[in-house]
Order: C-alpha cells, then structure tokens, then sequence
C-alpha cells in the first residue's frame, strides 16, 4: 500500500512546500503535475488512459452545453460513455468473460482456450471512470455546466488523494473547489491531521494486523478448521476491509484538507446499519449514492410497482458487485446484497428502523452486522 511507504510522505512533504509557495494557476499546474506523478509511478503506461478520458469528457461535455438539438447532445454523451465503459470493460473485464466464455465450453465437452492477452487492470480505473461519467452526465442533465478550462477539468479527473481508491466525487461538488479554492483556515491542518493519523491507525494498526489473522484462516485446509475459527477469519476480515477502506478514505480527506479542498465523508459507521438501505447510507457512500443516481434511478427506481423495483435492486447490486471485480465471486456478493435489500423493502415497510429507539435498534444492528459478514 503506497501510503506505507517513506517514497509517499516525501512526495506529500515536497507538494505541500511547493503549494504554500505558489499561487494561483502555479498550484494548479502544481497539483496536476503532482497527480500524475503519483498515478505514474505504479505503471506510467496508463497515464495515457486517464489523459484519454479526461479530454474526452472535456470536449464531450462542451458539445452536451453547445448543442441545439437534444439527439445531438444524446450522441454525444453516448460517445462519452461508451469510450469509458470500453476502455473499463476492456482492462477489468476482458479476461474474466474470455476465462468464463472458455470454461462455459469445458463444460459443454467442446475445447477451451486460454487469453492470449493477459490484459492488466491499471490501478484506480473503475473510481476515476465513474467520476467522469458522472460529469458529463450532470452536464447532459443540467445539472451542471461544463468546465471551459482544460487544466479545472484535469484536475478534478486526477486529484491524487482520491485518484486511486475515491470517494467518487462529483462534478457538482468537487469542480467548484478547483475553479475557485475555498481559503485554507486555520483549522484545516489540525483536523487534517486528526483525519490523516486517524486513517493511518485504521489502515495500519487494525487493518494490517488483522489481515495476518484472516489470510492465516482462509488460507488454511477448511477440513482442519472448528466453526469458531472460521467465524473468526470472518469477523477479522470484516473489520480488516472496513479499517483498510475507510483509513485509506480519510487519508485522502485529510490530505486534500492540508491542500485547501474538502472531499466528502465516504463511511458513517457502517456496521452499526441497521438494515440494508441504512447500511447502504453508511458504507462508501459516494459509491452507493452513485449507483442511487446513476442507474437505479435511471431503471425507474420505486416509481413503477413492488416488482420493477425489486427488479431494479437486484439489476443495480448485481452491477455494483461486478464494478468490484471482475470474478464470479463478485457477482454473488452483488446478489446477496439486492437479495437482502429487496427482503427488507417487502417485509420491512414504510417504518424506519434506524429512527427507533437504541435498545431497541441493537437486536437489528447485530443481525446486520452478520448478514453483511
């Protein structure tokens, strides 16, 4: 992980010193330097990829604003869209369906096949793609109005904190920030800070030391393992995931506070939900709200029936667990959550668990709790 790394902080301490002295358009260039020396020196092959998309987008979202006829501005979101869900389907997910496509045949008694390309995933591409898509969407929509300078939009796409593992933030927020930089105050280092250590402790501490206990179980012969240590590689591994992502997220948010910027809260305690949708508004967030906006809404939402909208859920978990990962796995975590979902929304109703009382909210935090385990 790159923020265990000496090579990280002596990049942060160079770009802050660099940021306090310059001004203006200097911090800008500054920051966009800066981002894309980060993402580069994984592999800067792909910065070409991130420099595609951005310009892309950019122009795109300028002909969206300068169109007089609505299939004009649709054909140009279409290629915008289309750009960057094939540059994602190519580098995410090629090899996963040729690898599915080749086992499909194995088991029809017909010859199989290996990829012959062995395509690899750059690092960051399913947040930094969503977050482009949102703009020009927005832009589509209304919502928004395009950025008319290159080096905003640059920015915004690549802004280093966040690049790698979000929160997705959106145009509407987000740009706004770059254009015009909120004044630094004097709370900005301290609660940077508090939001930096805070991460490091999570992501370090808890996350790292209970991955040592949760790799040792799920990597043991299941024959040789008592329910209980099993339940224990579980739980471990929960809190290692929560403590991994959400240190990383504040982090970044600490990061970007020390820089001038505010990136939104991407966890709220996710594992004190008690029930699917609320566990949904409390675990990352700008993910759930994306797919809220983006695509569940677009299906029709809760607006045509109880059967569109389980159909809508279930489309939207399935999606959102193949957005992380391109295995089979994956897809199964995505059906068990619009499983659960459409289970609350059919026997739950309209009464808001999470407006009760906290005695009587604990029985339904612990069962949430242990579907999501």
């Amino acid at each position: 992980m790159l923020f265990n790394s000496y090579v990280f902080w002596v990049f942060l301490a160079v770009v802050l010193a660099l940021h306090a002295v310059l001004r203006g358009r200097g911090r800008k260039v500054l920051l966009l330097v800066a981002s894309y020396v980060f993402y580069g020196y994984w592999d800067w092959r792909f910065l070409g990829l991130i420099a595609l998309s951005t310009l892309t987008d950019f122009i795109a979202a300028q002909a969206i604003d300068g169109a007089a006829e609505r299939a004009r501005k649709k054909a140009w979101l279409v290629v915008s869209v289309a750009l960057n869900l094939g540059i994602l389907g190519f580098f995410k997910y090629f090899d996963f369906f040729v690898e599915s496509l080749s086992s499909v045949l194995i088991a029809a008694g017909l010859p199989g096949f290996e990829p012959v390309l062995k395509v690899v995933l750059p690092v960051g591409i399913s947040f930094y793609t969503f977050q482009t898509m949102s703009y020009t969407i927005d832009v589509y929509r209304g919502h928004l109005k395009p950025s008319r300078d290159l080096l905003d939009f640059a920015v915004y796409v690549s802004f280093f904190p966040q690049l790698v593992a979000g929160p997705i933030e959106r145009a509407t927020r987000f740009l706004p920030q770059i254009v015009s930089p909120r004044k630094r105050t004097a709370a900005d280092l301290p609660e940077g800070a508090y939001l930096v250590l805070s991460g490091l402790f999570r992501k370090v501490v808890i996350a790292d030391n209970l991955a040592a206990v949760a790799n040792a179980i799920f990597s043991a012969d299941p024959a040789t393992l008592t329910g209980p240590e099993v339940i224990v590689g579980v739980y471990a591994f929960a809190f290692q995931i929560y403590g991994d992502f959400s240190g990383y997220t504040d982090i970044a948010r600490g990061v970007a506070r020390w820089l001038g910027y505010d990136l939104m809260v991407n966890f709220r305690m996710p594992y004190l939900a008690v029930s699917p949708s609320d566990f949904w508004r409390r675990w990352h967030i700008s993910l759930s709200s994306w797919l809220r906006d983006y695509l569940y809404i677009p299906l029709g939402g809760n607006r045509n029936g109880r059967w569109n909208t389980y159909r809508n859920l279930m489309l939207t978990m399935l999606l959102g667990g193949l957005w992380h990962g391109a295995a089979w796995t994956f897809v199964a975590w995505g059906a068990f959550h619009g499983l659960i979902l459409v289970t609350s929304r059919a026997f739950a109703g309209k009464e808001r668990e999470e407006k009760r009382p906290l005695i009587a909210r604990i029985p339904a935090m612990v069962l949430m709790f242990q579907l999501v385990a």
